[in-house]
């Protein structure tokens, strides 16, 4: 009876948060619509953009792109929401220590995002676009672009960046829950070395210097999050060992 209890006093707490971070979205959803416009302006007419004719080739381009720059914008605003509900939920289960040190993941956490995104939309993307028409022009290839495929370009490039920038603090928190450690990531550092090349595969174009361009910032965040790992290890060991003498009293 008691589980049963427990169990449903966590799912409303969960449904509560989900129900907070939905109210924020929608809010967010009208801050999106006032910029969505002006951004996709500015995408579309980006430096590297200057002698590129876009065109729609289906009548719902226009509008689908509209909608999901939306939809981006309000993930983006609410994204510290999202994360502090997130840490709400789980905070009753940590230390004050802990509670404490995590909180102060998010607003890194929106830093690493926002700097991930500005990385792959300000040095990968135009790397990636002038490599591909200096090739097409090489080749006597006319490139003809649709306006749907080039934020779709645009939208695979710059928001997994934003993600995989996330990998240190990620490594850091799942490090202090004791979920993962230092040693672990060292054990399987060719696996994922392995991963982050096929990602720049699946990314950019077979080209050296772009796959340098991808897989080097990805790997030194694997590196800083090994580093951070040993930190967050060593808080978790101590907090076990604090927990452990507190038994024992």
């Amino acid at each position: 009876m008691d589980e049963e209890r427990e169990f449903t006093e966590h799912f409303d707490e969960l449904r509560k948060r989900i129900l907070i971070v939905m109210y924020f979205f929608v809010a967010a959803l009208f801050v999106g619509f006032f910029f969505s416009k002006p951004l996709i302006y500015r995408m579309q007419n980006a430096p590297w953009t200057e002698n590129i004719q876009m065109h729609a080739f289906q009548v719902t381009d226009p509008l689908r792109i509209y909608l999901v720059v939306i939809v981006i914008i309000a993930f983006i605003i609410i994204l510290p929401v999202i994360l502090y509900q997130l840490w709400a939920f789980i905070a009753p289960g940590l230390y004050e220590k802990e509670r404490k040190v995590t909180l102060s993941y998010i607003p890194i956490a929106m830093v690493l995002l926002l700097l991930g995104m500005s990385f792959a939309y300000f040095i990968v993307v135009p790397y990636i676009i002038g490599f591909t028409f200096d090739l097409s022009f090489e080749m006597g290839i006319e490139t003809t672009i649709g306006i749907n495929e080039y934020f779709a370009f645009l939208f695979r490039t710059v928001l997994p960046f934003g993600v995989i920038f996330q990998l240190p603090v990620i490594v850091l928190f799942l490090t202090q829950l004791g979920i993962i450690t230092p040693m672990f990531l060292k054990k399987n550092r060719k696996y994922a070395y392995f991963i982050m090349f096929v990602l720049a595969a699946l990314i950019a174009p077979p080209d050296l210097m772009t796959h340098l361009l991808l897989t080097v910032p990805m790997i030194i965040l694997y590196e800083i999050s090994i580093y951070v790992s040993k930190i967050g290890y060593r808080r978790y060991l101590k907090a076990e060992q604090q927990l452990l003498e507190d038994e024992l009293k």
